[in-house]
């Protein structure tokens, strides 16, 4: 008599899915600077007020998703008058527009460096930026680990509509329209 062998179903093991992690940008070891040409020099400003996130799978920063938010309120340059002009409708209007963001679309990375794609909102007005950047590397600590990268870019003011300008005696302009801008950030792996 044959009896029949009975064999268990064969069951496929999958591998876990990736869970992102998310990094939380530390404020007060990262900076979001500026320059702008001031007649002959160049004024240097700071946005004091700014948060962030980064989602990234730790294997494949490639694919990683950006979201900053900066305070237009907290531009300082150093002098208050000028601070209040740019708060204005002149410049910043940040009764209308509290907030300036960038969000990521595509990064390209080569080895440390990175070009990062991503939309620029100011004054309502988005236009797509390359950051040009590179990956610090990431720190393993006590009290969350930590990632870290640097980025620049230049923007045209004139595109997102912060037009003011003032013409001075023999020719020109007061400002420039080219804005340089210089990230640094240093952000912490939020806690599962």
């Amino acid at each position: 008599m044959l009896v029949p062998v009975v064999t268990a179903p064969t069951t496929h093991r999958h591998p876990a899915p990736v869970v992102p992690s998310v990094w939380n940008i530390d404020r007060t070891h990262s900076s979001v600077t500026f320059q702008i040409r001031h007649f002959v020099s160049k004024v240097h400003g700071v946005f004091a007020d700014f948060k962030g996130v980064i989602t990234a799978d730790d294997d494949a920063w490639q694919n990683a998703q950006i979201d900053v938010e900066i305070s237009t309120t907290s531009i300082n340059t150093n002098s208050e008058p000028r601070d209040k002009d740019l708060r204005s409708s002149n410049f910043f209007a940040v009764d209308s527009f509290p907030t300036i963001t960038f969000k990521s679309r595509r990064i390209e990375r080569q080895g440390d460096d990175a070009r990062i794609t991503g939309d620029l909102t100011i004054r309502g007005v988005t236009k797509s930026v390359v950051l040009v950047g590179r990956y610090n590397g990431m720190q393993k600590a006590v009290r969350g680990d930590r990632i870290g990268f640097d980025a620049t870019t230049a923007i045209n003011r004139l595109d997102y509509g912060v037009v003011w300008n003032r013409a001075v005696e023999g020719g020109g302009v007061m400002l420039g329209d080219e804005v340089k801008i210089e990230i640094n950030v240093e952000a912490v792996r939020a806690k599962p």
